[in-house]
């Protein structure tokens, strides 16, 4: 990163982070990381983050213009490119000059085409069933060099971060919701059968079972049932 301004660069991630710390949703602090990725990184044009699900479930998300998630499109068709690449198998996957890149045919004819020439992307590693990468491109050839590289890996450790932090809430919810569904299913089947707490959860254990049906949804079609009928 030549004559870069190492100690500003410290403070502008600092800052960078001190807002990431103010209460937000995901898809705000996922924008707010990739559009520091183009601040941060010199010779980038845009950056975006993609992630994949399930059966190869693709999503473009927090696109700093419409040019990376296109190319995630691109991706996603052919199943080929460095970002998923990068989701997939590497850690850090980066293309100096795209015209000289033989790596993926199909991904690279339609980023030529659309004017990119750098390409870098680094793994998020998430420890959930979504992988993902960071995704960063550059109009010119050779824009990124091992401190850009550095910058990346960094933001792309937040962006991980992000999507976990997100992951957990959404399970923490899901299982507070569960929970009362179970605690008012056991009030109901109490009442409707005189029975105790814990018989009443044993029934709806083996409802569960018999059905091959999970407790909270169970409870679920108990609680929708109302406490004035029966099975």
């Amino acid at each position: 990163m030549n004559d870069f301004d190492h100690a500003g660069l410290g403070a502008m991630m600092a800052e960078v982070a001190r807002s990431w710390t103010a209460p937000t949703d995901l898809d705000s602090t996922l924008h707010a990381i990739t559009q520091a990725a183009v601040e941060l990184i010199p010779g980038a044009g845009s950056a975006d983050i993609l992630t994949i699900s399930g059966r190869h479930k693709f999503r473009s998300l927090a696109p700093t213009c419409a040019l990376p998630a296109d190319l995630d499109a691109v991706q996603a068709r052919h199943g080929q490119g460095p970002c998923v690449e990068a989701a997939l198998d590497g850690e850090v996957v980066r293309s100096d000059d795209l015209e000289n890149e033989t790596r993926w045919p199909e991904f690279t004819r339609e980023a030529v085409d659309s004017g990119v020439r750098s390409v870098v992307s680094f793994r998020l590693y998430t420890r959930t069933h979504v992988v993902g990468a960071l995704n960063v491109l550059a109009m010119t050839a050779h824009a990124f060099d091992d401190e850009s590289v550095a910058i990346g890996e960094v933001l792309a450790a937040h962006a991980a971060i992000a999507i976990i932090t997100d992951r957990r809430e959404v399970q923490l919810r899901s299982a507070v919701v569960s929970r009362d569904l179970i605690g008012q299913a056991k009030g109901m089947l109490m009442e409707r059968f005189d029975i105790g707490a814990d018989q009443a959860f044993t029934m709806l254990t083996k409802l569960s079972q018999q059905s091959n049906i999970p407790l909270a949804k169970v409870a679920e079609k108990v609680v929708d049932l109302g406490p004035d009928r029966r099975h």
